[in-house]
């Protein structure tokens, strides 16, 4: 049962995108040793902004 629902919660966060927060910090901690990573509000704000500024083939 535990198994199931560790499962279910991974897929949705890889749905919704919730992981990318926790990669982006995996990824600074290897690459970026010593400097400060992002906020989490900084990092979504970036991450926003960027999908803004290429909205490739969105509707809206």
């Amino acid at each position: 049962m535990r198994t199931a629902v560790r499962g279910i919660l991974w897929y949705l966060r890889e749905l919704t995108g919730e992981n990318q927060y926790d990669r982006y910090l995996e990824r600074h901690a290897r690459e970026h040793a010593g400097t400060a990573p992002l906020s989490r509000r900084e990092f979504e704000r970036r991450r926003i902004d960027a999908k803004d500024a290429t909205p490739g083939s969105r509707c809206c």
